[in-house]
């Protein structure tokens, strides 16, 4: 296991266990302790690569969303999850270091859009090439066959969570 692996895993077992019981409808502990210190470990490797880039998570999230294109401010402030006002603040931020920019949507005087400038996409794609490089290094042990059942359970899990199917970018957006 590489130091970036080991450190997740560690990282993992600090995270919060479920009850000792089962939970609604029979949930096996153990099965959601797994997922809690998986989606920990996900969430670790995210943040550092995040902060490599001198962005926080929300911010990396923000530019991978806008790698698909231009979103008007209210689709933003409802996929990140966040109230107009925080997304005002995120875009402030976001302008000042040149990654993004707010304009007009034709043929809507009222909406506003957010697009990526250059520099924007540039951070983005690096992000993304490497968190995904990072990501995959968790399932690297795997047999493809192992890797693709895998892959086929979180797309069901999602499904049924109503997460839609995300396109290649958006992968480090969910």
């Amino acid at each position: 296991m590489n130091e970036t692996a080991t450190q997740m895993t560690e990282a993992a077992d600090d995270a919060p266990a479920c009850p000792p019981h089962g939970g609604p409808g029979g949930a096996e502990p153990d099965m959601a302790a797994a997922l809690l210190r998986l989606s920990t470990a996900v969430q670790a490797i995210y943040t550092r690569v995040s902060e490599k880039y001198e962005l926080t998570a929300v911010q990396a999230r923000l530019l991978c969303i806008l790698l698909d294109g231009p979103r008007c401010m209210a689709d933003l402030a409802g996929r990140l999850g966040v109230e107009k006002a925080a997304l005002t603040g995120l875009m402030n931020r976001a302008e000042r270091r040149g990654l993004a920019r707010r304009g007009p949507v034709p043929g809507d005087r009222r909406a506003v859009q957010v697009t990526l400038t250059a520099t924007g996409r540039e951070a983005a794609l690096a992000f993304h090439d490497e968190v995904t490089a990072e990501l995959a290094r968790l399932t690297a042990h795997l047999a493809p066959a192992d890797r693709e059942a895998f892959r086929a359970t979180i797309a069901g899990i999602l499904h049924r969570c109503g997460i839609p199917h995300a396109r290649a970018h958006q992968a480090t957006d969910r």
